[in-house]
């Protein structure tokens, strides 16, 4: 099975004429190209930082909670990130289509999530934007109690059980965003797929969200027609 995505995967790639330039996300090196939003820092200053880099990795430290956000806006990409929970698993997610910062709960910004929470890599959270999939009722409750402010069903759950790697194994996420869709996979499992978003474009945001997380790698590829 996952022969066949990987396949799949590959075919989609040669048809949307996707081998442009890719541009790093993450040098290796600092965090230039990003800006953080941590809301506890508006009353104390002399925090920690939510993220740093370490041995040449990315890493959310999971608190103080809040968002790295590219300085940049982007639509129609392919977004490649490698990660992995440090010490025990936890909490994080990819938001992409940002804009509104704090939009939710006062932390948030305006966004769909990619959610890379252990276990549950994949699922969409509606941030104030929404999406459509298949199967909605059985992914995301009843449709009554749907929504994308707080206190409604945000949550659309993703297609798979076991497509994470073992904890302290590194996770390959691929997130394609062309148009008003959305498409994930994780280790080459085709994870999630949403139409219909609400946002076409906006920043990358990642996550600081109660557990540390390392990134190797945050890679942008461009599509064709960009």
């Amino acid at each position: 099975m996952k022969t066949k995505i990987t396949f799949l995967l590959l075919v989609f790639m040669a048809l949307n004429g996707m081998a442009q330039k890719s541009v790093n996300l993450f040098n290796g090196k600092d965090l230039s190209g990003w800006h953080t939003d941590i809301p506890n820092q508006d009353k104390k200053a002399d925090l920690p930082p939510s993220f740093v880099v370490r041995n040449g990795n990315l890493v959310s430290m999971g608190e103080p909670r809040g968002h790295l956000i590219t300085d940049a806006e982007f639509e129609n990409y392919r977004l490649e990130v490698r990660y992995r929970f440090v010490d025990k698993p936890g909490n994080c997610g990819v938001l992409v289509h940002a804009s509104t910062p704090r939009a939710l709960y006062g932390m948030f910004p305006k966004s769909i999530e990619v959610q890379m929470k252990h276990k549950n890599a994949g699922d969409f959270w509606c941030i104030v934007e929404d999406i459509t999939t298949d199967d909605m009722e059985a992914r995301r409750g009843p449709k009554e109690k749907w929504g994308i402010t707080e206190g409604k069903n945000r949550r659309i759950k993703n297609l798979t059980d076991g497509s994470e790697k073992p904890l302290g194994q590194w996770n390959e996420m691929t997130i394609i965003c062309k148009g008003d869709e959305i498409t994930v996979w994780v280790n080459g499992d085709l994870v999630n797929h949403g139409f219909k978003a609400t946002a076409q474009k906006g920043n990358i945001a990642i996550q600081a969200e109660g557990a540390e997380v390392e990134f190797s790698k945050i890679e942008l590829t461009p599509l064709a027609g960009n």
